[in-house]
């Protein structure tokens, strides 16, 4: 069944907006009484019927509400430098929606070779991942921040920060972390963060974290982290 992100949906009847219905209509080809599937972003998983065909605006009548849809048991957040390919950053919020993750706050660190991001066109990713992979929930993007800001953020749960520097206290996730919890995770640039960086954040409560020997890519190394979260909370 064909899915629609619907965010501003409240009543029993909604109208698709311009391009979600040219594609209903001209691209899918859809007729009315055609049954769909919309999602809110905020837990809201509706069964709707095609009540009308313009291909402006599309009519729904709304047949069947689940609320909560498929809720986590846990909070993922993950700070990750933002990539000079942009395109790897993309495929990061990509994968990392489609295994689950809640929330994205690209930060600008010592070492970043990008220092901007257009959230919008991020967010058209996150968005089109979450129809793709059937998720009730939005994860929600941040605007990029200094490194600084995010460290001195408040955020109530674990904190780790994973690096290649050698340390003696780095640990895996799963030595570090209980399952059901809130996590907030660093991912640093290319060139990794620096060792004032590290500090810093060890300073303000983060625990360092090895994602073991191999060097990965900064999309890569968030994306494991995101993956053993969701693992140890399966």
């Amino acid at each position: 069944m064909h899915i629609f992100y619907t965010p501003d949906i409240s009543q029993s009847t909604y109208n698709l907006n311009e391009e979600e219905s040219k594609h209903c209509v001209r691209v899918l080809r859809l007729p009315i009484g055609t049954l769909v599937n919309l999602v809110d972003g905020k837990g809201g998983f509706y069964t709707a019927e095609i009540t009308s065909d313009n291909p402006k605006k599309v009519s729904l009548s709304i047949l069947e509400v689940n609320r909560e849809y498929q809720k986590r048991n846990h909070y993922l957040h993950i700070a990750v430098a933002p990539t000079k390919n942009i395109d790897r950053l993309e495929w990061f919020l990509e994968k990392a929606t489609e295994l689950g993750i809640d929330e994205i706050t690209p930060i600008i660190s010592d070492r970043s070779e990008r220092k901007v991001v257009k959230e919008d066109r991020l967010n058209k990713v996150i968005t089109a991942a979450v129809k793709q992979s059937i998720k009730a929930y939005h994860p929600k993007l941040n605007n990029a921040i200094s490194y600084n800001g995010l460290i001195n953020s408040a955020f109530e749960g674990d904190k780790l920060i994973a690096h290649c520097i050698d340390h003696d206290q780095k640990d895996f996730i799963s030595n570090l972390v209980k399952p059901f919890g809130n996590y907030l995770i660093l991912i640093g640039p290319e060139g990794d963060f620096t060792l004032d960086e590290v500090n810093l954040a060890l300073n303000k409560g983060f625990k360092a974290l090895t994602l073991g020997n191999n060097r990965l890519r900064t999309e890569t190394a968030a994306l494991a982290t995101c993956f053993e979260i969701n693992y140890l909370n399966r």
